[in-house]
C-alpha cells in the first residue's frame, strides 16, 4: 500500500514547500484539496492544475486524490436548491482539477443532516437526504466516468450513512463505476468498528484515510495522533488485505499548534508501523 499525507496536515505553507517537506519526511504523495481561494480553487484552470502538477514532479512526489472542505458550506442534500446547485458544481470542478492533476479520485460528502458543528446548522430529514444524496450522485457520475476520475463518498460526522450497509446500498444504488467509498477509519470509532465497515464495503473502497480517535474523550477533542487512540490498526490492516485493497493509505492530520511540522515525521513513523514497513 502507498503512504499518503492530506494538504490539511500542513500549515499553510505554498503546496510545492508541502511536497518538498512531505518527501523528506518519507511519504509517498499528498492528497491536495479545493478550496474557495488558493492555488488549487473554484476557478482554477488545466494551466494552473499543470504548474501544480510540476511542483509535485519536481519534489518527486505523486499526487493521487482532491479532497475539499467545501461540503461542510455547500450541501448536495441542502434544503436550499441553489445551495444544492453550488454543490454540484463544486462536485464538477473537483472532478475536473483531478483529471487535470493526474489524479483517480475525489472524496465527496454526498449529503447532511446536519450540515456542521454549530447549534444553528440546519437539519435537514434523514430521507430526504438520502434521496436528494441519490438524484445527485446519479447525475454526477457519468461526468466522472467521462472523466476517468471516482467520486468517493466519505463517511464523516455528517449524521448521515451511519452504517456501512446504508453506505453500500447507497453506491450499489447509484450503479456506476465511477462511485466508491472513500472510507476513514477514525471517522468510524466513534459509533462503530472500523474493520466490519471495510469488509462490508470491500472492493467499493475507493481510497482509505486514517486518524486516530480516543472514544473516552467524546466530540472533536477525541481526535488524536495516530496509535494514540482507540482504532485497531492491526485489525483495520488484516481486513483491507483480505479485501484485496492495495492502495493509498492518507494520512489525514490536522498540525500542530507550536511546531507544527513536527506533525509529519510522528505521522510519518506511526504509518510505517501500520503498514508493515518497519
Amino acid at each position: 500500500m502507498k503512504k499518503g499525507i492530506s494538504i490539511w496536515s500542513f500549515s499553510g505553507q505554498p503546496l510545492e514547500t508541502c511536497f518538498q517537506m512531505a518527501k523528506s519526511n518519507g511519504f509517498d504523495g499528498v492528497e491536495v484539496a479545493l478550496a474557495e481561494t488558493g492555488e488549487i480553487n473554484l476557478t482554477s484552470t488545466q494551466s494552473d492544475m499543470a504548474a501544480v502538477r510540476s511542483a509535485a514532479d519536481r519534489q518527486g512526489i505523486s499526487l493521487y486524490s482532491v479532497a475539499s472542505g467545501l461540503y461542510w458550506t455547500y450541501s448536495l442534500s441542502s434544503d436550499l436548491r441553489e445551495e444544492r446547485e453550488k454543490a454540484r458544481s463544486v462536485v464538477v470542478q473537483q472532478l475536473k482539477v483531478a483529471a487535470w492533476l493526474g489524479c483517480d479520485t475525489i472524496l465527496v460528502i454526498p449529503g447532511s443532516v446536519k450540515c456542521g458543528f454549530s447549534e444553528n446548522a440546519p437539519v435537514v430529514p434523514y430521507d430526504v437526504v438520502y434521496e436528494r444524496a441519490l438524484d445527485a450522485l446519479r447525475e454526477l457520475a457519468p461526468i466522472a466516468e467521462d472523466l476517468g476520475v471516482a467520486i468517493g463518498l466519505e463517511n464523516v460526522w455528517n449524521q448521515f450513512l451511519l452504517s456501512p450497509l446504508e453506505m453500500r446500498a447507497l453506491i450499489d444504488q447509484v450503479a456506476s463505476p465511477a462511485v466508491g467509498a472513500y472510507f476513514d477509519a477514525g471517522n468510524v470509532v466513534a459509533f462503530g468498528y472500523p474493520e466490519q465497515w471495510v469488509r462490508i464495503l470491500g472492493n467499493r473502497i475507493r481510497k482509505v484515510h486514517i486518524k486516530d480517535y480516543r472514544a473516552a474523550a467524546g466530540g472533536l477533542s477525541g481526535f488524536v495522533d495516530l496509535l494514540a487512540g482507540d482504532v485497531n490498526f492491526p485489525a483495520v490492516m488484516a481486513a483491507l488485505r483480505e479485501i484485496g485493497y492495495d492502495g493509498w493509505i492518507t494520512a489525514e492530520m490536522g498540525a500542530y499548534h507550536h511546531y507544527p511540522e513536527t506533525i509529519l515525521p510522528n505521522t510519518s513513523a506511526a504509518m510505517d508501523k501500520i503498514l508493515g514497513r518497519t
